[in-house]
């Protein structure tokens, strides 16, 4: 299930090396599925419901399942790229919000924004919580920011299903859902609105954008479940696009690996899960 994880990062490691200004999705979509084709994986999302295509490309008002088409991208545009495979007969899924070009300010605030969202949602992903204490911790940082938090899409649980219980929804209520346990892997995907909450589906049957116009970013990534010296931990893959925004380069897309997140003095680190998988101290569920 990791190697289906990484694939997926470094599928979305290549294509955030091509997105600028001109470049159509379309073409981003094909480049994709050579690349995750190449390295043994298949196009999860290509067929699936009848979805045609292997990416969900989804540009500045649209929330999520934006099928790739032939329109050039613009300087100061948004999109967000949603990818899955399937290798070894399990899934991957992650997405990530880029930008193109120059954007305005306060859309860079919503991107970062929602990518702090993810981690605070990731830090309440512990063995004997449960999903809405996940939800609930999104929900309240968000919207203390303004934001809108979308109610009718969600995260989920996945293994050899693309989409498995449990739901994960980016709102709730602390102590409520269904409790998280050890081995258990799951999609949290912050969807947050500029504006409203509010989305409208549209007649194609897929895409779904922001009631009001305004734009939208959206994250996902997939987290472990694990257990280190009897200590509930979360692991999460992560992808080295993540620094782009926050350093102003990126690193050799063969150092991802799993972490996990430890507070040290107040200040929550992320330290590399491979150690101490090599010498027997972390255990985790294929």
């Amino acid at each position: 299930m990791r190697e289906s994880a990484l694939i997926v990062s470094k599928t979305l490691g290549m294509i955030a090396k091509e997105i600028k200004p001109g470049v159509t999705t379309l073409y981003l979509d094909k480049l994709a599925e050579d690349f995750l084709r190449s390295h043994g994986a298949e196009p999860a999302f290509l067929g699936m419901y009848g979805f045609p295509n292997s990416l969900c490309m989804s540009p500045n008002t649209q929330v999520v399942h934006g099928i790739p088409n032939n329109v050039p991208l613009q300087d100061g545009d948004i999109i967000s790229v949603d990818c899955g495979a399937l290798k070894n007969g399990f899934y991957g899924d992650h997405a990530y919000t880029f930008e193109v070009g120059e954007v305005a300010p306060e859309t860079k605030k919503l991107l970062q924004v929602t990518k702090e969202s993810l981690y605070v949602g990731i830090r309440e992903t512990k063995v004997g919580n449960r999903v809405e204490d996940i939800g609930h911790a999104i929900q309240q940082y968000c919207e203390s920011n303004g934001y809108g938090v979308v109610r009718e899409l969600c995260g989920h649980g996945l293994g050899r299903k693309m989409h498995e219980d449990p739901e994960v929804p980016n709102y709730g209520k602390r102590g409520r859902g269904k409790k998280l346990v050890n081995g258990m892997v799951i999609a949290i995907e912050p969807m947050i609105n500029m504006g409203t909450k509010n989305i409208k589906q549209h007649k194609d049957g897929w895409t779904i954008t922001t009631a009001d116009g305004k734009p939208i970013s959206f994250k996902k990534k997939t987290t472990y479940n694990t257990v280190i010296n009897g200590t509930p931990v979360v692991c999460f893959v992560k992808t080295t696009h993540d620094y782009d925004s926050d350093h102003g380069h990126r690193y050799d897309w063969n150092r991802e690996d799993l972490y996990f997140n430890v507070t040290v003095f107040g200040i929550m680190m992320e330290i590399e899960a491979l150690p101490y998988i090599e010498k027997g101290l972390l255990s985790l569920v294929p």
